[in-house]
């Protein structure tokens, strides 16, 4: 996605759910640490810290300058060294992101059977502008039963889906309107072909297979687990709609999982900040 102004940060979290690499850890390491913090770190502390993930040091510094480059980072030079600091925009939407993060999974007990349905289309000569609504309409929750047709159990999400047509240039040509399910065809049809929760929960089990099996032992081991629970769990609000249980398959594995990341990130999280500090050097302004 290319920029759209000079400073703030490229949005893609389409990229953020592929393979790990040094950039997606990278933006994990800076939504679980450095912007809770809110100091500045010394580009050798953030090459050591990748490197207990088997980060290479020239893999870690282009990430660096890759995600400074698309707005998220600022540098400054202090003598021979260089620190990084999270620009405004970066802090905002990483903000954002940790509200979903460690906001999803919690679930909804009732549901009024409204649905909030979005009409929207892009040329299929406009590949770059198509991937870019599928992908912010995805992390919104928002799933396609036909193109150019969007749907969302969550109708408070409207605000959010007229954010995304309006800084797309798309909302001239789009419309919304909310409604229950009629007669025609069935709705548990139309939530198949708008949702793989099937690749979804078989993305959930992986999960639950390796976080429950996880028993680090020292502050180096504590502080990989809680990032790669992290690292893993941010792929959920992105993969999962979050769809109201009256919607989902019996017995929906992601009640479990969700259970498990919120118990094993607060019984990490102390161990693995302490470890953080001591390996960066936060307090460390010279």
């Amino acid at each position: 996605m290319a920029r759209d102004d000079g400073a703030r940060p490229v949005v893609s979290r389409r990229r953020e759910v592929g393979d790990v690499s040094a950039r997606s850890v990278l933006m994990t390491v800076l939504g679980e640490y450095v912007r809770p913090a809110g100091l500045p770190v010394w580009t050798s502390a953030l090459v050591d810290a990748l490197a207990l993930f088997g980060v290479e040091e020239k893999s870690a510094r282009q990430a660096l300058a890759r995600i400074a480059a698309e707005g998220w980072l600022s540098s400054e030079r202090v003598g021979r060294r260089v620190r990084w600091a999270l620009t405004p925009h970066g802090h905002r939407l990483l903000t954002e992101g940790a509200r979903r993060i460690y906001g999803f999974g919690g679930g909804e007990d009732t549901w009024d059977g409204v649905w909030l349905v979005v009409l929207a289309s892009v040329p299929e000569a406009r590949r770059d502008l198509r991937h870019r609504l599928r992908t912010r309409l995805a992390w919104a929750g928002f799933g396609s039963p036909e193109p150019g047709v969007w749907v969302t159990p969550h109708t408070a999400r409207e605000a959010e889906a007229l954010g995304v047509l309006t800084e797309l240039g798309l909302v001239d040509d789009a419309m919304s309107f909310t409604a229950g399910y009629g007669a025609v065809g069935s709705e548990a049809a139309m939530v198949a072909r708008a949702w793989d929760l099937t690749e979804v929960e078989d993305h959930y089990a992986a999960f639950i297979d390796e976080f429950t099996a996880v028993c680090p032992a020292d502050g180096d081991a504590v502080l990989r687990a809680q990032t790669m629970l992290v690292h893993e769990w941010r792929r959920f609000p992105f993969l999962d709609p979050g769809l109201p249980p009256a919607l989902l398959p019996p017995s929906w594995s992601g009640t479990k999982a969700a259970a498990l990341f919120h118990q094993r990130h607060t019984e990490w999280k102390p161990a693995a900040l302490e470890r953080w500090e001591t390996l960066t050097g936060v307090h460390d302004t010279g």
